[in-house]
């Protein structure tokens, strides 16, 4: 059984939950997949939040002097998580390690996803239910699989 499709599976229902629950989106339907899978490395999870934090302050400086909103929005902050990622990717490639691999940010469009969502309903509500939602998937995959997980 392949652990990505299965992580990113379980994730769509716990966001989904979690939205219908507590009113709050865990930063991407997706996302807490993701970051589930690699939750033993906290490293790369921290890279991501950084990331996506970074992501959220450039679109917040861009917004104060460009229209941007919508469908326009999303993908500007897409687009600059996938930048500020690649940037990251660069200047941490195999400086950073942890446990013998190289540190890393997780995928490329994970880091605006969560941008996105920062600057939906706001910074400390995205990361409580990201971080929340993303141990549950977790729990839930070893859980499932019966073994511990890993990327």
């Amino acid at each position: 059984m392949e652990l990505l499709p299965l992580s990113v599976g379980i994730g769509l229902v716990v966001s989904l939950v979690f939205t219908e629950l507590f009113g709050l989106a865990a930063g991407g339907m997706v996302v807490p997949g993701y970051l589930a899978l690699c939750m033993s490395r906290p490293l790369d999870v921290g890279l991501t939040i950084g990331a996506g934090l970074l992501t959220y302050a450039v679109g917040a400086a861009l917004e104060s002097f460009l229209i941007v909103y919508g469908r326009r929005r999303t993908v500007v902050m897409i687009l600059l998580g996938y930048l500020i990622g690649m940037g990251m990717r660069f200047v941490v490639d195999g400086h950073v390690v942890f446990d013998g691999d190289p540190a890393t940010v997780i995928g490329y469009i994970i880091p605006g996803l969560i941008a996105i969502w920062l600057a939906r309903q706001g910074v400390v509500e995205t990361l409580a239910s990201l971080l929340t939602a993303s141990v549950v998937v977790r729990l839930v995959l070893i859980a499932v699989t019966g073994a511990e997980v890993g990327p």
